[in-house]
């Protein structure tokens, strides 16, 4: 029987229906689900692909009869703890990219660029320590945008600015420029910054809330970026980057982040801190996020399989998490990962 009906025909919901027929039969090729969901060989790649880049299917061993092999299925919690290690790798290998750019900008910037031998280049990366500077840029920013304005703090804005913030968010209304602003919970705390908020989004500005904010970002029409130099110090020297090639980059961990958090007025309860984890379930934790089965956390710590499910177990109830995988997306929004999985060698 055809279960065309029974499978959407959108990208993303098709690749999902098929993550979910592997999962419940282990054992099927990639090919023989997608026969029983008749997917063309566009649709068919398509799925492949997004499983892989999502992290949800790694590459199986050889299969007979020219079939392609069965794809190894990945837990979600584990697929979606590898994710935000990656981005968070990404984001220190961008950063450290930028700064060798700006060293190769200033070595280029003499004679050579001033006889006009070479032309504009597609990015620009400048390095800006003076506030006044930063203003300034912040200024241009608001006459000069067109289409879209992203803004990320890990703070309260202050008192004197909040005003200006107001005004410049009615100019973008009226010219029907989409802002979005993402704040900390911790910030978005304090009663006076609460009424901006408000005030915020009374003008149509779209706000989320979460946990953890890496930075202060400031993106705008894909074409424009401000970031400290230093991601943990906000009043580090700030990158000024143009040209999309490497604004997208940044536009792209911002989206991950934004899908993170929660819409403002959606109040989420607040989250456990871990503080009561032992150290052996802080390991368990830490190896577990790395993609480790529990057969293996046994055996390195030298314990019964039965151990480590009360171990985990036991994590799920510090963090009230009703799951492994909302225990790892809470740990991860704590820091319980990038503190110590890097001394570990996670």
């Amino acid at each position: 029987m055809s279960r065309n009906t029974a499978v959407p025909r959108v990208g993303g919901d098709q690749a999902l229906a098929v993550y979910q027929e592997l999962r419940i039969h282990p054992d099927a090729t990639f090919d023989e689900v997608a026969d029983r969901f008749e997917l063309s060989a566009e649709e068919r790649e398509r799925c492949r692909d997004e499983l892989a880049a999502l992290g949800l299917t790694e590459a199986g061993g050889p299969a007979g009869s020219g079939a392609s092999p069965a794809p190894a299925i990945v837990d979600p919690d584990v697929a979606l703890l590898r994710l935000l290690r990656r981005e968070r790798d990404r984001l220190q290998e961008r950063l450290a990219a930028t700064s060798r750019t700006h060293t190769a900008l200033e070595a280029l910037a003499g004679p050579f660029l001033q006889a006009g031998a070479t032309p504009r280049a597609e990015v620009e990366v400048e390095i800006v320590d003076a506030p006044d500077r930063v203003l300034g840029s912040l200024a241009d920013l608001t006459d000069s945008v067109r289409t879209a304005a992203h803004f990320m703090h890990t703070g309260s804005v202050r008192r004197e600015e909040m005003g200006g913030e107001l005004d410049r968010d009615r100019l973008w209304a009226g010219r029907g420029v989409r802002v979005r602003a993402m704040y900390s919970r911790r910030a978005a705390s304090v009663p006076e910054m609460a009424q901006h908020l408000e005030e915020r989004a009374a003008v149509g500005v779209e706000i989320r809330l979460s946990s953890v904010v890496p930075m202060n970002m400031v993106l705008a029409d894909e074409n424009f970026a401000m970031l400290p130099t230093d991601p943990y110090e906000p009043s580090s020297p700030s990158i000024l980057a143009r040209g999309p090639g490497l604004v997208r980059s940044y536009l792209a961990l911002y989206e991950y982040c934004w899908t993170a958090a929660a819409p403002y007025g959606q109040e989420e309860p607040a989250e456990r801190g871990g503080d009561g984890l032992s150290e052996q379930q802080r390991t368990a934790l830490l190896m577990l996020a790395s993609g480790i089965k529990d057969e293996q956390i046994a055996r390195n710590l030298g314990v019964s399989l039965r151990t480590v499910s009360r171990l985990l177990s036991e994590v799920m109830q510090e963090l009230g998490a009703a799951s492994r995988f909302e225990a790892g997306v809470k740990a991860a929004r704590l820091g319980l990962l990038d503190s110590e999985g890097t001394d570990r060698g996670l």
